[in-house]
């Protein structure tokens, strides 16, 4: 009993208790990991596809973000719930029909308590209606890519013959999208808070923020079809992992999983600069220009997900031109860096002029000759 204890306390401790070289099957349906560029460092079964529950909401606050973000709502916006809205069951606030919140404690609602009833409530604010929200779901999962995924509703509830279905792969693309409006962080990363001015309380359903160092985020999901489900997200030392699982039997299960893969993804891979620490990129002489140089930029500065066994020998290569012609224009090509590993190619990115330089005209060309000139007389003079 003592050995069976400590396994768990092993799997949900915040730090590693034993090397994760390896990840072997998870108890999960589904799952998969990845980085928050979509790299994917694990999969099972990642393609099959199974009722996600509540994780639907994660397409319903990208939506949310998304419409925030771009200016057709706002998170002081009044919303009003209706007698559908309120009459949904799960996990909810409570919503009473024609109560009015704004979107921003909507939006805290669904994050932090999965409010079903809050879910549908913006779904009718945002869409006109829940069937037009569902459909903006549904077509912003297939611009995403998400070749596995029907939604029937905003809150993945069960309804009469018709069920959300999706896959780990999909939820892990929606989630990635979701990370890109950095403010969901500010609400998913919440463990207690209030609305209704401080007198309903809200507690986190993803008790893996407690749990597991880093966490910060992002969505569970339970229905007695779909299992014990979440999408969790985690950071440390400058990369972002996204561990998803379907299907789970119970919730001890569906943590050490999560906990499993994220520690393999912690132990095993890290994210490697373009540049080495303290490198830079030198001007580049300009020949003709009404400047001598041009400063120069990586392209993409994204760095590169790496084993950490590989990182250790990585070698950096820059190959930059020695001058170049006026005018110049932002954006040129310039050169490259090349990454190596043990002497293996393993990415390589443009640099680019990084501002204009204009060419010399006949009348800048005449100026420096005078200039030139008066500076030579002068000196002259002096000796």
């Amino acid at each position: 009993m003592f050995a069976a204890a400590a396994a768990v306390f092993c799997l949900l401790a915040t730090s590693v208790c034993a090397s994760a070289a390896e990840l072997g099957e998870v108890s999960a349906k589904s799952a998969i990991l990845t980085t928050d560029d979509g790299q994917v460092l694990f999969e099972q079964n990642a393609d099959e596809v199974h009722p996600p529950a509540s994780v639907t909401k994660i397409m319903t606050m990208l939506l949310m973000m998304e419409a925030v973000d771009s200016g057709k709502a706002s998170l002081d916006d009044l919303v009003t719930a209706s007698a559908h809205a309120a009459e949904m069951g799960g996990s909810q606030i409570y919503l009473k029909e024609g109560e009015q919140m704004s979107l921003d404690d909507m939006l805290k609602s669904i994050a932090v308590a999965s409010a079903n009833d809050a879910a549908v409530a913006v779904a009718e604010h945002l869409g006109g209606s829940e069937d037009a929200f569902v459909s903006m779901m549904n077509e912003r999962a297939a611009a995403l890519g998400c070749t596995g995924t029907t939604f029937v509703n905003p809150n993945g509830l069960d309804t009469d013959g018709e069920e959300t279905k999706t896959t780990a792969r999909d939820l892990a693309l929606i989630s990635q999208e979701l990370l890109k409006h950095e403010k969901i962080l500010e609400y998913t990363s919440i463990w207690m808070d209030t609305v209704r001015n401080g007198e309903f309380g809200l507690a986190n359903t993803n008790k893996m923020l407690r749990l597991y160092d880093g966490m910060i985020g992002l969505k569970t999901g339970y229905t007695s079809t779909a299992g014990y489900c979440i999408s969790a997200v985690a950071e440390r030392d400058g990369m972002r992992l996204i561990a998803v699982v379907m299907g789970e039997p119970d919730k001890e299960s569906r943590n050490a999983d999560i906990t499993a893969m994220l520690n393999y993804g912690f132990a095993n891979y890290a994210m490697t600069d373009i540049l080495a620490e303290g490198q830079e990129l030198e001007s580049v002489a300009v020949d003709m220009g009404v400047q001598d140089a041009v400063a120069v930029e990586l392209a993409d500065q994204t760095a590169i997900l790496m084993e950490k066994s590989e990182a250790e020998g990585i070698t950096r290569e820059i190959h930059l031109e020695d001058h170049v012609q006026a005018p110049v224009r932002k954006g040129d090509p310039l050169g490259e860096v090349v990454v190596l590993s043990n002497g293996k190619e393993i990415d390589r990115r443009d640099i680019l002029a990084a501002a204009d330089v204009e060419r010399k005209t006949i009348s800048d060309i005449y100026r420096d000759l005078l200039s030139y000139l008066l500076m030579k007389k002068q000196v002259n003079w002096q000796n």
